[in-house]
């Protein structure tokens, strides 16, 4: 299994309108994706066959993309169906872009680079439109790669120093974990999390209730981290870090809740808070990436970075083309202070 074989986010589905295209980039590939008069969705390499102009830079007319160097016409499975120049003597050949999968699910605009391994579907996005929660959609660029990103996400030794008093304070609290890998995936299920939020401990915990905390990777770039709050309050951060190419990453996030009555009404505090931490992370993770071009990438690791290695682990099959579903299960407690 290739990286390629998986699906990827390319836009939410309101940046894409009928009879609109845009410009994307996924693992070094270049796309031009459109929807056509009707709301179908292509995504063509983004390369005119004539002179090779970026078809994306073009139009969308009747339902078509049209290159914006010398009109040559693609409709939607990438055929070239009109070649201004010929006038009335051109008849559709076999000329054909490249074209690849997309799918539309939950907002989100897929796309698939193969078309091996039919069976691999997107990620579902948890709680996505169930009655009583709100999601809020973030997009961010990450000058850094897909792991080091996915790994950042479900790290909490890193909270107290890059988020402190905004998410976490430094209390030197020992935290205790449960870790799985397994079917391609790795849980982390912690223990003794107290109310221990910052600044937003206020909205997140108010009562002090007991915690419930998972977090979770997926093969090849999903991150989920569930909280848990007496039994009612669910609070959830939903990360796809897609592959813009080897050191950058375009990040979507959703954080969807259920608060009760807070649930609507706190949505513009919930995402100004998430924006100052995440660009707290953006920050960090590009100076991480900048030392990683000048020393390498010779990492160094304690008991809290396990969840890190055995999301590597995953990567690396990935990488060499196997099946990460593939890996042997295992387990392990570590105990780590924050």
């Amino acid at each position: 299994m290739k990286r390629e074989d998986f699906w990827y986010i390319v836009a939410e589905s309101q940046e894409l309108e009928k009879n609109q295209v845009i410009s994307r980039s996924l693992l070094g590939e270049w796309l031009a994706i459109f929807r056509n008069d009707t709301g179908k969705i292509s995504a063509l390499q983004d390369k005119c066959l004539h002179r090779t102009a970026q078809i994306s830079r073009g139009k969308v007319v009747e339902g078509k993309l049209q290159c914006p160097y010398h009109g040559w016409t693609y409709d939607t499975d990438g055929k070239v169906v009109h070649i201004p120049s010929m006038g009335p003597q051109f008849k559709q050949g076999t000329k054909c872009s490249k074209s690849y999968e997309v799918l539309e699910q939950e907002g989100y605009i897929y796309v698939r680079l193969s078309s091996e391994n039919s069976d691999v579907k997107p990620f579902p996005m948890p709680c996505h439109n169930k009655p009583g929660y709100t999601t809020i959609r973030l997009q961010h660029v990450f000058k850094n790669n897909v792991t080091n990103c996915a790994e950042n996400f479900v790290d909490i030794p890193h909270t107290t120093f890059v988020h402190p008093k905004i998410f976490r304070d430094a209390k030197h609290e020992k935290f205790g974990a449960l870790i799985e890998r397994a079917n391609g995936s790795v849980k982390v299920t912690y223990k003794n999390e107290k109310k221990n939020f910052g600044w937003f401990s206020w909205f997140l915990n108010p009562k002090g209730d007991e915690i419930g905390h998972t977090d979770e990777f997926f093969a090849p770039n999903i991150t989920t981290v569930n909280y848990y709050f007496g039994g009612k309050n669910h609070f959830i951060i939903t990360s796809q870090s897609v592959p813009v190419n080897e050191e950058e990453t375009l990040v979507y996030t959703d954080l969807t809740y259920n608060y009760g009555i807070w649930t609507w009404l706190s949505r513009p505090l919930v995402r100004w808070q998430a924006k100052v931490i995440i660009g707290q992370d953006v920050e960090i993770l590009d100076n991480q990436m900048k030392t990683i071009k000048k020393y390498g990438a010779h990492f160094q690791n304690s008991p809290a970075d396990l969840i890190h290695t055995w999301i590597e682990s995953i990567q690396a099959e990935i990488q060499e083309g196997r099946d990460p579903k593939l890996l042997p299960r295992k387990e392990a407690e570590i105990e780590f202070w924050v």
